[in-house]
């Protein structure tokens, strides 16, 4: 069988100025690692035999009807502004429009040099690609917006860390690859035509129907508001949140740094490089804001009085922090049994949040277990539950299916960080067994899998992992 993308290109037709046509630079041994038939499926793609499809997702080959390119932005790098950045290791292949009739990219991550990779070598190491593949996934599987992975590829040349890494290229799938830093070039550079055709494209790709420069910012807000919540609800922090990282379509991007917690601390920081704890978890509603307000600066910059859109602009980003705090405690209201939340919820879930923080309790197995009898046992002092749990079980006698309701939401399994390392490990050495338990049992995180419980075990204290790295 022939290997079959059936694209359906339209980002080049915005100009040049948008892009840099790059094919991606081929690799000596391309080995495929894992393949997602699933995507593929919904992509309406046809698979090929292995040979084929590593030659096309390691990069060796531009499959027909592709047009590569590597894309054009700036960004906010922790709270800086970089006026140029762009695809420095990826390269898109173009599009097509799925079975379900949305349009999404194929983008080649770790494919080579670009225009815009400054001193970078272009490339990425096994470890961070198959560490955003299981992320990734899992997150599509909790049911949280995201890129996904379609394919990874191992290349045979090694890439250069602080030691020799054995190469890897990832496929990555997304509703479009436009980010807050895409519209900050144009605006930054007084690009205003760019920036219209930009806005009118996102419109027209993302949210058909909205209204000007306005209405796509009031779209973008609504949908990393609920996006955020959705992250604080799993206990996942992003650690990167820089505007090239926040995307228009509100889907996660880019899982460097990224992990999720396993005991609760609302402080906590996994990236390596985020030393002032910027992207800490419970920071992340403000980061967002602070996002949007960057938004909200470069659309206004292009319509004939600037100063006649900032009020409305502020409008907007002003409402943020409220419709994050509703999405919040819908959210977390759901975690605790209570479907239709009260503003005095909001007391009874910091509390127990509180409580966690100081009995060092797990994030992901106490919420899961509050379906059952154990959370208390996730406490270093039990009592310390008991003395919220009365409370709690008053509030959920006005419930109907309280312990339906949590077991919906509240995942069995995450990606843990030190299994996270374990797999990757394993997969250097050339045993990919844990990658692909991994995937099956994240595709379920709602189910209980006795049979995977060892999944579900919260890290050692030999075994924890104190900081991610982006693998660049």
């Amino acid at each position: 069988m022939t290997l079959h993308i059936p694209f359906d290109n339209t980002y080049t037709a915005l100009g040049s100025v948008f892009y840099r046509k790059q094919a991606p630079e081929p690799v000596s041994q391309p080995r495929v690692l894992a393949f997602n038939h699933d995507l593929a499926q919904l992509l309406g793609i046809t698979p090929g035999d292995l040979p084929e499809m590593a030659e096309v997702f390691g990069g060796n080959r531009v499959p027909e009807g592709a047009d590569p390119l590597a894309q054009l932005y700036a960004g906010h790098q922790f709270g800086t502004f970089n006026p140029q950045l762009g695809d420095g290791r990826a390269v898109l292949l173009g599009e097509v429009v799925g079975t379900d009739g949305i349009r999404r990219d194929i983008q080649l991550k770790g494919s080579g040099r670009t225009p815009y990779s400054r001193r970078g070598d272009g490339r990425a190491w096994m470890g961070p690609v198959l560490r955003e593949y299981v992320v990734s996934e899992a997150m599509h599987a909790l049911g949280i917006p995201t890129t996904r992975a379609l394919a990874a590829v191992e290349t045979g040349d090694p890439v250069w860390r602080e030691g020799a890494m054995p190469g890897a290229v990832l496929t990555r799938v997304a509703a479009s690859h436009l980010r807050v830093g895409t519209f900050q070039i144009f605006a930054a550079r007084g690009e205003r035509e760019a920036l219209k055709r930009l806005t009118h494209y996102a419109i027209e790709r993302h949210y058909p129907g909205v209204d000007g420069p306005m209405g796509l910012l009031r779209a973008v807000r609504d949908a990393q508001a609920r996006l955020v919540a959705q992250w604080m609800s799993v206990g996942f922090i992003h650690g990167v949140m820089n505007t090239d990282n926040c995307t228009i379509s509100g889907e996660t991007i880019d899982y460097g740094p990224c992990a999720f917690m396993d005991i609760y601390n609302p402080s906590q920081v996994f990236s390596s490089i985020d030393r002032m704890g910027r992207y800490a978890y419970d920071n992340q509603p403000g980061i967002i804001v602070w996002n949007l307000a960057q938004l909200a600066t470069a659309l206004i910059q292009q319509l004939e009085d600037p100063q006649e859109a900032v009020e409305e602009a502020t409008e907007i980003v002003h409402a943020m922090p409220g419709m994050i705090e509703r999405e919040w405690l819908s959210r977390f209201a759901a975690k605790i049994g209570i479907a239709r939340p009260q503003t005095s919820d909001m007391t009874l879930i910091e509390d127990l949040l509180e409580r966690m923080a100081a009995g060092q309790a797990d994030f992901t197995n106490t919420f899961r277990a509050l379906s059952g009898e154990a959370a208390r046992d996730q406490f270093i002092d039990p009592e310390a539950f008991d003395g919220w749990a009365d409370g709690w079980r008053q509030r959920l006698e006005a419930e109907e299916n309280p312990k339906t309701l949590m077991q919906q939401v509240n995942p069995a399994f995450i990606p843990r960080n030190h299994r996270m390392e374990e797999m990757i490990a394993a997969a250097v050495s050339g045993n990919m067994a844990l990658f692909e338990r991994m995937n099956t049992v994240l595709s379920r995180p709602y189910e209980d899998q006795p049979e995977h419980a060892d999944l579900q075990n919260p890290p050692k204290p030999d075994e924890v992992v104190p900081a991610t790295f982006c693998g660049t």
